[in-house]
């Protein structure tokens, strides 16, 4: 019997093995693109010491040796293969949290970071959260105010700002 309440309820989108599979390949992807850049700006020891690129070299070689183990693991474990990694509808509910954030980092490029947080925080307690709209958009108005002051007035930090805060002066 499997510890997992998801098992016969949830139809399986991926598994551990594919998942495992791939990240250790893009990890070895990685590696093998950092150790050729530090071979680049070498690797070796001059006369004065270790070159700019001689420790992180080794630790590419490590990340890839560890990925190719991975790999050869995930393949040599033939239980991996149905082992699910996440079923369709906890896949749902990872995307109903990244979708929004991913739209939260676009728009703070186009309206700000004040004006994109008070949108996403709303936005988020409205629709994830489920709580009544003005509730929702007053803890957005005032947890952007507040990141306003504290950034912006009181520690002086530039952050992405936009039309708004132009509008205001700011």
């Amino acid at each position: 019997m499997s510890d997992d309440p998801n098992v016969g309820v949830d139809p399986a989108l991926v598994s551990t093995r594919s998942v495992e599979v791939v990240v250790m390949a893009l990890l070895l992807g990685v590696a093998v693109f950092l150790g050729w850049d530090n071979l680049r700006i070498g690797a070796g020891w001059a006369p004065d010491g270790p070159q700019a690129g001689y420790f992180p070299f080794y630790l590419s070689v490590l990340l890839g040796g560890a990925s190719v183990v991975g790999i050869i693991s995930a393949l040599r474990h033939p239980d991996l293969k149905d082992e699910i990694f996440v079923g369709r509808s906890a896949f749902g509910r990872v995307l109903r949290v990244f979708i929004p954030t991913i739209l939260f980092v676009f728009l703070v490029q186009v309206i700000g970071l004040y004006v994109a947080s008070f949108i996403f925080v709303a936005l988020f307690m409205i629709v994830i959260g489920k709580l009544s709209p003005w509730k929702s958009v007053l803890t957005g108005l005032i947890f952007s105010a507040l990141m306003f002051y504290v950034f912006d007035v009181q520690f002086n930090v530039l952050l992405p700002k936009g039309p708004l805060e132009a509008a205001f002066g700011f």
